[in-house]
C-alpha cells in the first residue's frame, strides 16, 4: 500500500509541476487548480506512505518520480530540449528510483 501511495504522490507532483508551468503562462482557475491541487494531493499521498515505508525511501522515490516526470512532461508537452544528456540523466534518475524500491 505504501508504494501505491508513493506512486500516486509522484504522479500528482507531475500534475502539479505541469499546472505550475501552465499557470505561469496563463493564470486561469483551471491551471491554478492543477498547480495547487496537484502539489497538495501529492503531499497528502506522500504523508500517507510514511505509515508503510521509511520516510527516507518514500521521500527519495517521490522526488525521483516527480523530477523525472516533470522533465519528461516539459520535453514532450512544452517543447523543452530533448538532447541526449537530458534523456540519459532522466534514465539515471529512474534507475536510482528502481534501485531504492528494489532494495528496501
Amino acid at each position: 500500500m505504501g508504494w501505491l501511495f508513493v506512486i500516486l504522490a509522484g504522479t500528482c507532483e507531475i500534475i502539479g509541476a505541469a499546472g505550475l508551468k501552465l499557470y505561469s503562462q496563463r493564470k486561469t482557475i483551471r491551471n491554478g487548480i492543477l498547480y495547487i491541487g496537484g502539489f497538495g494531493t501529492s503531499f497528502i499521498f506522500l504523508y500517507s506512505s510514511f505509515h508503510y515505508l521509511q520516510a527516507s525511501i518514500a521521500y527519495a522515490v517521490w522526488i525521483g518520480i516527480g523530477t523525472a516526470g516533470a522533465v519528461l512532461i516539459n520535453m514532450y508537452l512544452f517543447g523543452e530540449s530533448k538532447n541526449v544528456g537530458r534523456v540519459f540523466s532522466v534514465i539515471l534518475i529512474l534507475i536510482g528510483v528502481m534501485g531504492l524500491g528494489a532494495l528496501s
